[in-house]
């Protein structure tokens, strides 16, 4: 329940992030942002798994509310919250709003 409530904060942010390059940069900064979530999120939550694995070695059991994937996808939020924070929602400095007028 916990990995169904993380993906879906996932669904937000990228729909954020599109709605946010989209009205800056147009339908190409939207897709490119949704792509560019997309990456960090595959590459993040490649490095993330095994480490959680390390940490909690022990199969799942039925009815585990907290599992090496939830651990995962809550370590994979950590560096994710700051790459969103630094690329999605910083205002832009006065030469990124110079070059886009």
């Amino acid at each position: 329940m916990i990995d169904l409530l993380i993906y879906h904060l996932h669904i937000v942010g990228i729909l954020y992030a599109f709605t946010m390059r989209w009205q800056r940069d147009g339908l190409k900064g939207g897709f490119l942002a949704v792509a560019t979530c997309g990456l960090v999120f595959t590459i993040l939550w490649a490095v993330t798994g095994p480490i959680a694995r390390i940490l909690m070695p022990q199969a799942a059991q039925p009815g585990d509310v907290f599992t090496s994937d939830t651990l995962s996808l809550v370590l994979l939020m950590i560096p994710e919250i700051v790459f969103f924070r630094v690329f999605f929602l910083r205002a832009p400095s006065v030469s990124e709003r110079d070059v886009a007028a």
